[in-house]
């Protein structure tokens, strides 16, 4: 046979075997993931520099040289677009020759300024905290490691700064940004100009905790993924937790970094399948299909509106092996909305984990983009019937969380939107096979102020059995520099930017009680979590930071709960204030040390305001005792969600209980499902309470030894020991922790 015709035939026996293959669920949400690509890449999308810059240039070159008024306005468009691709320099370039052109209008004059003065702060971070980064780079207040080698973008910045508050000495924005650049010059506060310092910004802590260490870098954890989401779970069951982080740039894949159990971590992305799956602002974990391996869900398209926005969620069955699948299709959830917010829970107590997703109707929406509730079949896949049980919410959602407020069993919902309202529906139960909500926002209190709000949880702070709603309120007119300045001048504007919590009445309604609490401090969230960073049994938060302005450089912060009576900022001497964008943030005992660490997601939403994340390791802040309990429900839903837990001991001749829910903690970053419980100086646990959720089921231990590692299935009277090694991430070797001999 010649070689050309043997090729032609092999050629169409190939064809043949292709046209037999039918696309598998992965392979269809692969193609569909990759139309979503090409739609996003468009000079319309205002988070795509890589379209913007090219239809800007476009436009400069078709532009006559004498229609200077166009030119001025595409060339400074230009800046902001270089700046948004990372390259500060580039758009330093285009900016000087703007500032000294006599022909530049005196209403334009000022904008160039700004952007220059920026570009010039931009290109020494990039200098300095980027491309050479270290642990105490960019972290409020800058110091020592933090100061920066390269002083040129920063004294170039000062000049602007300085000659633009000499016209505007009212601008709070570029004052507070002179005095971060005099900060990396490590010139704050003796040579900043007295009538433009801010003065004591990071001061001492009020209450002081002893500082975490940033390990990132060393441990090969230093991702650059920009806006993204996080969950810290033991993925594949050998009782060490491992790292998964997802990019909301859907060109950007996700990353999975498997904790070796040695003090290492190696990236296993590429072989677990997850470079495949690109995109998501959050992630969470989930146990979909009850077999013990947690699987993962995607959320796509915040921000974006109806145009670019309406992108696909994503399921990720986790396989057992490693490795991952999408089953999306296959289970019924493909949709398209803009969203970042979900929350899982068994809502109709049939042992199946559903699902509420809270989508982005926003008021520039071309169509409404209604919320979904979807149960779980129990065959692996799920029915939207978000309209039969009034769950069929149109609001801008930014945040959604489910618990039992009201102690009857069922799971409610609580929602955080930026229309300028909280909604909290009731779950009224199952009635004739089926459960429904009602809208309780205005019985329950909830219906204060108007204003725009982020992240949330249920959590019971003040431990007393009754769940407590927090909510970041996230109003802002101007960049967040501007409030920041504000607050440490002592001008801070009523509900901007502050955290909000709600206290739990016992009866069905809530009081505001931020500012009792002493949460009346600027934050401005975005990501955010809860954990017990001292082991005191009071529940501690960490904040993430920031919008996408460039100018919004404000720190993360970190609150201790001072025994549920008030909560004091512990950012400076925890030394956890970075001032880049916080997205995604979980807390868990990594090093199997008994205390809690902090994973959080860093950078912003373009490309060039990409940050190394960070992993923040507790040093340990007492001597306090704890308990690790990983919990397996058998008629429940096998990954426990929302079971309940009440410890109780007595410490110090006191007796007093804590009160956990099984869940990951906030709506923006995934901490994992085993419950790391504080229970202070007390030398034994009196009595563990269990409440399965699902099965209704009450379980007892009593007399329990702290400081181990323990599991319950649900039914079975023997408490599981687990032995763990302690991890030394530092040195990358391993000790055995002693494990206790107490068993019931």
């Amino acid at each position: 046979m010649k070689p050309i015709l043997y090729l032609t035939l092999l050629g169409v026996l190939w064809l043949g075997l292709l046209s037999c293959h039918k696309p598998s669920s992965e392979e269809q949400m692969l193609a569909v993931l990759e139309k979503t690509k090409q739609k996003l890449h468009n000079y319309k999308n205002g988070f795509c520099p890589e379209a913007k810059i090219a239809f800007v240039d476009s436009i400069l070159k078709v532009t006559p040289q004498n229609n200077f008024v166009v030119i001025i306005q595409a060339a400074f468009e230009r800046s902001n677009v270089l700046l948004q691709l990372g390259r500060a320099t580039e758009a330093v370039q285009v900016l000087e020759p703007l500032l000294k052109d006599p022909r530049i209008p005196a209403s334009f004059f000022d904008a160039i300024r700004s952007n220059l003065a920026l570009a010039y702060l931009r290109e020494g971070e990039q200098t300095n905290c980027v491309t050479n980064h270290g642990v105490e780079m960019c972290v409020f207040p800058i110091k020592n490691g933090g100061i920066h080698k390269d002083m040129t973008g920063s004294r170039a910045a000062i000049q602007e700064y300085e000659a633009k508050l000499a016209n505007s000495p009212d601008d709070l924005e570029a004052r507070w940004l002179l005095n971060i650049a005099y900060m990396t010059l490590g010139e704050y506060p003796q040579n900043v100009p007295k009538q433009f310092l801010i003065p004591n910004m990071g001061g001492q802590d009020d209450c002081e905790v002893k500082p975490f260490e940033d390990l990132a870098i060393g441990l090969g954890l230093d991702q650059k993924d920009h806006a993204g989401g996080v969950i810290l779970e033991d993925f594949d069951e050998d009782g060490f937790i491992d790292i998964v982080t997802s990019c909301w740039d859907i060109n950007k894949p996700m990353h999975y970094f498997k904790n070796n159990g040695d003090g290492t971590f190696t990236d296993r992305s590429k072989a677990s399948g997850l470079t495949k799956i690109t995109g998501g602002l959050n992630i969470m974990q989930t146990d979909y299909n009850n077999d013990g391996f947690k699987d993962i869900f995607v959320t796509r398209g915040a921000w974006l509106g109806t145009i670019f926005g309406e992108q696909p969620n994503s399921l990720l069955r986790n396989n057992g092996n490693g490795t991952f699948t999408d089953v999306t299709i296959e289970s019924g959830l493909l949709s398209f909305h803009p969203t970042q917010a979900a929350t899982w829970n068994d809502f109709n107590n049939d042992g199946w984990l559903d699902v509420f997703i809270g989508n982005e109707t926003s008021k520039w929406s071309e169509s409404l983009q209604t919320c979904e509730f979807y149960l779980n079949n129990g065959d692996g896949t799920f029915t939207n019937v978000a309209d039969k049980v009034h769950c069929n919410i149109n609001a801008f959602v930014k945040g959604v969380t489910s618990g039992d407020y009201d102690n009857d069993g069922f799971k409610d919902i609580f929602i955080s939107t930026l229309n300028g309202e909280r909604i909290l529906l009731r779950n009224k139960g199952v009635t004739d096979g089926i459960i429904d909500f009602e809208d309780v926002t205005n019985k329950a209190g909830l219906k204060d102020e108007d204003h725009n709000t982020f992240p949330t949880w249920f959590w019971d702070y003040d431990n007393d059995g009754y769940l407590d709603i927090f909510v970041c309120d996230y109003t802002f007119t101007k960049s967040l520099a501007s409030y920041a300045a504000a607050e440490y001048l002592g001008k801070p504007e009523k509900f901007t930017g502050q955290p909000c919590l709600y206290h739990n009445n016992r009866n069905g309604t809530f009081t505001n009680v931020t500012h009792a609490m002493g949460l009346y401090t600027t934050a401005f969230a975005m990501g955010a979590n809860f954990g017990d960073i001292d082991n005191d049994g009071y529940l501690d938060m960490y904040l993430g930071t920031g919008n996408p302005n460039y100018q919004s450089l404000v720190p993360n912060k970190m609150f201790k709960n001072i025994r549920g009576e008030r909560f004091a900022d512990v950012t400076t001497s925890a030394k956890v204030g970075n001032l880049q964008k916080g997205h995604g943030v979980a807390f868990a005992d990594m090093d199997n040390d008994g205390d809690q660490d902090i994973f959080i997601e860093m950078g912003g939403a373009y490309i060039g305001d990409a940050y190394p994340n960070s992993f923040f390791q507790n040093p340990g802040q007492s001597n306090n005792n704890w308990l690790s309990l990983t919990l397996e429900g058998t008629q429940s839903n096998k990954a426990a969600i929302g079971t309940s837990v009440k410890v109780s001991f007595t410490e110090n001749g006191k007796t007093r209980s804590v009160y956990r829910d099984v869940n990951s903690g906030g709506s923006f970053g995934s901490s994992p499902l085993k419950r790391e419980i504080g229970i202070g100086q007390a030398t034994m646990i009196d009595q563990i309470e269990i409440k399965w959720h699902g099965s209704g089921l009450m379980q007892t231990f009593k007399n329990v030894l702290p400081n181990q590692f323990i599991k319950i299935k649900e039914g079975s009277n023997v408490i599981e020991k687990i032995k763990l090694q302690r991890l030394d991430f530092n040195k990358k070797s391993t000790q055995n922790i002693a494990v206790c001999n107490s068993v019931m």
